[in-house]
């Protein structure tokens, strides 16, 4: 029987169902049942791999937490506990083995955003708020992922997805500033009035303030470079926490984070109000839109890394539930973080439990070590902050997009400097609007190619690339590459129109290929008509080729089809050979002609 445990194909469920009665254990078979995959089928080889990343995260998490609750105008231990149960909640729902949930420096900001007009930083209301806006980013997460309306998200690109975190990067990381300097300055809306702030305060620096910054800066650098397992965020606490501690530095005016509560997170609903609800949706579209695209994003990088898939509509109930959880338990916002899902996976994350092991360690960091963070100066959590955001200023992806789009730096371009100059939530407005002003201005103006046929075969191919490819005087072949509607109806149009004028020699024919238009609206069925109607009263014929199944039956409804009858070819060639007169214009067999999916 132990055999059997140790050797059973599916575990310890596997071995109680084969070896065990299973009415006498019925609980446990249904628990096992009820639980997430990935502990139905655990191996006890992933255990010492999740066991050292859950210890690293947890390591580098609870210094994160800290700083990141700063940055949000939170008091630290408010990171703490968003960095509890949202990752076991996390772990029940998720899909992604290594994603490590929890707070980011771009959510963080966010939520400072919205909260700081509307509550004093540090207020009873403030903390209350926080909590509101996860339980908000929370219910959009389940309403989008329960409604599977996870293609939402794809209105912000990549493109000026990094764009907008290149600016937010520059904002968070000049917002820290302060901490660095030891100087007080008003919060500020847009970027231009921090710097000019900052630049003023420069005189008011304190210089063992500065020193503390600027060492924790370049310890955390260092430590990147030439030990980059070795949590370098925990490293910079311990150390600037014991020499403050050691030369009683607080008493010389360097800031501290002070008194840490360690109760532990306990369970109480946020004020629910309809204004606070209306005033801070709009940020929680923002938080959930911004926050589920970074997420997805390295989900699926580690995915692909590791050869098994992440479902987005599941992922965003996952994330729903962890925002809830944090809304329940007094924490805020939370999503999956690039930096600590990178670590996670270089510390050997096989599963979640990775992360239940990281929620463990934070919980006993509440409950009996915070009192050692009483003397953790403001300037480290700054300093951690600050190269944390470094990366997000991608200039390598930035390179890269440029390589292989270039038109793609538009809406980076929009994006960073509108984030930049008018502020993270309209920089994020702007950038949605963006990402859909470049598909339109790409589908208002369809690529669109000329062919010709390839010598010794009937395949016809666009002339530009294939220059030695074959043209029939008074036959145009022309190919429109997107779907026709009502944005680029106009342009096709113009299109089709001056080709067929000018053809001047006989036969004087128009043929569209339709291999590239997999669909057609209202209005480019009505164009498509009036482009007939003005083609039919000239000299030129208009056939059709290769024209797929939904807008064959688009043509039919509209009434299409049967004024083109015999001129509807099923490849370019056929429609040539039918113009030359090659070939009979109505084969009686539409079906094995190629041009009717049915018998009529």
């Amino acid at each position: 029987m132990l055999n059997s445990m140790r050797t059973g194909g599916n575990g310890v469920r596997g071995w109680l169902t084969r070896e065990v009665n299973v009415r006498t254990f019925t609980p446990v078979t249904r628990g096992l049942a009820l639980a997430p995959s990935w502990i139905r089928a655990y191996q006890r080889s992933n255990l010492r791999p999740d066991l050292a990343a859950g210890l690293t995260i947890g390591a580098m998490l609870v210094p994160q937490g800290m700083a990141y609750a700063l940055l949000a105008g939170l008091p630290p231990e408010i990171g703490l506990y968003a960095s509890t149960l949202p990752l076991l909640a996390y772990a029940l729902f998720g899909t992604s083995r290594q994603l490590a949930v929890g707070p980011v420096a771009i959510v963080s900001l966010l939520t400072a955003s919205a909260l700081a007009p509307l509550y004093e930083q540090g207020s009873v209301g403030y903390i209350s708020a926080a909590a509101l806006l996860a339980l908000l980013v929370g219910v959009v997460h389940l309403v989008l992922g329960f409604g599977r309306l996870g293609f939402i998200v794809n209105f912000l690109s990549h493109s000026v997805l990094v764009g907008f975190t290149a600016a937010a990067a520059i904002i968070i990381g000049f917002s820290q500033v302060k901490h660095i300097l030891g100087v007080s300055i008003p919060r500020t809306e847009h970027f231009h009035e921090t710097v000019r702030e900052l630049a003023a305060a420069l005189g008011d620096t304190h210089p063992t303030t500065l020193a503390i910054g600027a060492g924790s800066v370049t310890l955390l650098l260092v430590l990147k470079r030439i030990a980059r397992r070795v949590p370098g965020a925990l490293v910079v606490v311990i150390t600037a926490t014991v020499i403050v501690s050691i030369a009683d530095l607080a008493s010389e005016g360097v800031a501290t984070v002070g008194s840490i509560p360690d109760s532990l997170p306990a369970l109480s609903m946020p004020e629910l109000s309809g204004g606070a609800i209306g005033d801070l949706l709009p940020t929680a579209l923002v938080i959930t839109l911004v926050g589920f695209m970074e997420s997805i994003a390295v989900a699926k990088v580690y995915a692909r890394r590791h050869r098994y898939e992440v479902e987005a509509n599941r992922e965003l109930i996952a994330l729903g539930a962890s925002n809830v959880t944090a809304g329940l338990f007094g924490g805020y916002p939370v999503t999956g973080g690039f930096s600590r899902t990178a670590v996670n996976d270089s510390a050997g994350a096989r599963t979640p439990l990775a992360s239940v092991i990281t929620a463990a360690i934070v919980l006993v960091t509440i409950a009996v070590l915070t009192p050692l963070f009483e003397n953790l100066p403001k300037a480290a959590l700054g300093a951690i902050i600050i190269v944390a955001v470094i990366n997000l200023v991608d200039i390598a992806e930035m390179r890269h997009i440029a390589a292989v789009k270039r038109t793609d730096l538009v809406g980076l371009g929009v994006a960073f400097l509108a984030t930049l100059v008018l502020g993270i939530e309209v920089g994020i407005g702007i950038a949605v609007v963006a990402s859909m002003l470049v598909v339109f201005a790409r589908m208002s103006k369809p690529h669109d190619a000329v062919l010709g046929r390839i010598p010794g075969t009937t395949s016809w191919r666009n002339l530009e690339r294939f220059p030695d490819a074959e043209t029939i005087p008074g036959i145009d072949v022309v190919r429109i590459d997107a779907a026709m509607s009502f944005v680029n109806a106009q342009h096709v149009k113009r299109l089709l129109t001056d080709r067929a004028a000018r053809l001047a020699v006989e036969p004087r024919a128009l043929v569209l290929d339709c291999s590239g238009i997999n669909d057609i609206d209202a209005t480019g069925a009505e164009t498509l008509s009036e482009i007939l109607a003005d083609i039919d009263d000239s000299p030129v014929t208009l056939h059709l080729c290769d024209v797929k199944g939904p807008v064959r039956d688009v043509l039919r409804r509209a009434g299409l089809w049967q004024r083109l009858e015999g001129r509807i070819q099923a490849t370019a060639h056929q429609a040539v050979e039918v113009i030359t007169g090659d070939a009979d214009p109505a084969p009686g067999d539409l079906r094995a002609a190629g041009l009717e999916e049915r018998h009529v």
